[in-house]
């Protein structure tokens, strides 16, 4: 075997097993990022439920497996940076930001939560569908003065979506997202105000009802 051969035989074996290496950490990244997007999901469902503690111990656990995340990928940049680590920082913001609003808290800012710029704008906007979960709810049981001021919680976000004009590459498709954000708004807002006429329309005719008696 030349030399030449056999230094190229070493360099394959070097670049083997950097891919080895880069495929052991992905695959770990893969397993990690859908068990934080599963526990964001089990937070939601618990916020929506009023069991805030529990939310909040998920929450939790998802931050520590983010910086973990990030400790794991700290030598594959590349990796970091990929889709499944954002769409798990994604689903991060949107958990927090459903049990802030709902609870009636300051929402985190990014980099108290260690996420990128994107993700924390398409959390946001994630969160706005929650929200309207959420009033849905309150409607039922005819709370309307905490619809309001959800439903302006709402409107604040959308308002600070629909100022980031970059480039989609940059913000994770976020034009698109708060296209689909201004719908929930404009539904959620229509809804409001069909049962709030609807509910001055019985208070008019029980007080009629009263007076006729």
């Amino acid at each position: 075997m030349g030399k030449i051969t056999v230094k190229l035989e070493g360099i394959a074996d070097r670049m083997r097993a950097a891919f080895a290496d880069k495929d052991e950490a992905r695959e770990k990244a893969l397993t990690d990022s859908r068990e934080a997007v599963r526990y964001c999901s089990e937070s939601i469902r618990a916020t929506h439920r009023g069991e805030y503690d529990q939310a909040r111990k998920k929450l939790s656990d998802v931050k520590q497996m983010l910086e973990a995340l990030d400790g794991a990928l700290k030598d594959h940049p590349d990796l970091l940076h990929s889709g499944f680590v954002y769409s798990a920082q994604k689903e991060y913001v949107e958990g927090c930001a459903t049990l802030s609003l709902i609870t009636e808290t300051t929402i985190p800012d990014p980099d108290e939560m260690g996420v990128g710029p994107a993700a924390y704008l398409n959390g946001l906007a994630e969160a706005v569908g929650e929200m309207r979960r959420h009033i849905l709810d309150l409607i039922r049981k005819g709370e309307t003065a905490r619809c309001e001021e959800l439903l302006t919680a709402m409107d604040d976000i959308y308002g600070v979506l629909v100022t980031m004009d970059f480039p989609d590459a940059m913000t994770g498709g976020l034009r698109r997202t708060t296209d689909a954000t201004r719908g929930i708004l404009e539904r959620t807002r229509g809804d409001l105000t069909v049962t709030a006429r609807q509910w001055e329309l019985e208070r008019k005719l029980s007080k009629f009802d009263h007076k006729t008696k």
